[in-house]
């Protein structure tokens, strides 16, 4: 039952509108500006007209989907931070207290918290969704992060949290995450894609110390040698070497692309789910709008494996949503110069081709 409905999500996936993006090019040339003088704001514009299926599109409904989950490789020293650190941070977000939670406001966006496996029991909260897959993940350094059925469940979780969104009105969604250790299964899922070397793509996360990033390249190089990700199949990378919030991320992409909403990522884990769904679903690719380049080593690379190019580079890694946050309020501010902005024409002012 999960299996078809992640099938079915995936083949709803549909190519962008190329005659209303051509409307939207159209409309911008005709703005008064010089062609081009905004920059990728234009092209950002075109691209969610594409997407929406809206020549002038507009983002009113912007969401926040923050998912938790732990990792058993964590008990390998590859955090600055130990373990119970996520659930106490699932709590400062439900109490608005997170970073994640002040530039939402900050863009009118609401933050969805899902408990996708915090190795802890979390109080019953009217703004935390449950969907908890087990108390984390196992040690990826011993064996399989999860079976092959637990990352289905990971990713139509992800579906199933879209269409509830969509009831609530949602016309763009930012993903974010929550799981201390998680930067190692994400890098190992950039590795196991990319084929690029270890030492390439991890970088110290939390912030660890030279002992602890040594302790992380072994873990990621473990992992691949005890689990041999097959690249060529996602979910087994999921299942193998993911996480549970990182699942559950790949499916929010899926279904918002199902859906024909525009997905912000944010930084080195969501991007890793980036990877997984666009692995699964090659089409989901133009539906995605990178929000910056994270501080951690691998990013770019990852970015230039989904052929991204971020909008901002702030030297952020924090994660939870913070860099959606942003992108979505530039996402917000392109369609608004589209739709709002006057042409020549409506102006009355000359343009160059008519002077």
């Amino acid at each position: 039952m999960l299996e078809t409905r992640l099938r079915e999500t995936i083949g709803r996936i549909a190519p962008l509108d190329s005659l209303v993006q051509d409307e939207a090019r159209a409309r911008q040339r005709a703005l008064t500006k010089p062609p081009g003088s905004l920059g990728r704001l234009e092209a950002l514009s075109i691209q969610i007209a594409g997407i929406t299926g809206q020549a002038l599109p507009r983002i009113e409904h912007k969401v926040i989907v923050t998912m938790a989950g732990d990792h058993g490789v964590a008990a390998e020293g590859v955090s600055a931070f130990p373990q119970e650190v996520t659930a106490q941070m699932v709590s400062n977000f439900l109490r608005g207290g997170a970073a994640v939670n002040v530039l939402a406001r900050h863009t009118g966006a609401r933050v969805v918290v899902v408990d996708m496996g915090v190795a802890a029991d979390l109080a019953p909260h009217a703004n935390l969704v449950d969907h908890k897959i087990a108390p984390g993940t196992a040690s990826i350094t011993r064996g399989p992060a999860m079976t092959r059925e637990q990352a289905i469940q990971a990713l139509t979780a992800g579906i199933a949290i879209v269409e509830d969104e969509l009831a609530k009105g949602l016309d763009i969604v930012g993903t974010g995450d929550m799981g201390i250790g998680n930067t190692t299964p994400s890098a190992t899922i950039a590795v196991a894609l990319t084929g690029r070397p270890v030492a390439e793509i991890v970088g110290r996360g939390t912030g660890v110390d030279d002992a602890g990033l040594a302790r992380k390249i072994q873990a990621v190089a473990t992992a691949m040698a005890v689990n041999r990700p097959d690249p060529r199949d996602p979910l087994d990378v999921l299942s193998k070497v993911g996480g549970f919030e990182i699942g559950g991320l790949a499916g929010v992409m899926l279904g918002a692309a199902a859906h024909r909403r525009p997905v912000v990522l944010d930084g080195f884990i969501c991007t890793a789910a980036a990877m997984i769904a666009v692995g699964l679903a090659p089409q989901v690719a133009p539906y995605l709008i990178a929000a910056h380049c994270s501080q951690e080593r691998g990013h770019r690379i990852m970015l230039d494996w989904l052929q991204l190019e971020p909008f901002l580079d702030l030297d952020m890694r924090l994660g939870e949503g913070t860099g959606a946050a942003l992108g979505i309020f530039l996402a917000e501010a392109a369609c608004k110069i589209l739709a709002e902005m006057a042409t020549f024409g409506e102006a009355g002012v000359t343009d160059r081709e008519s002077a």
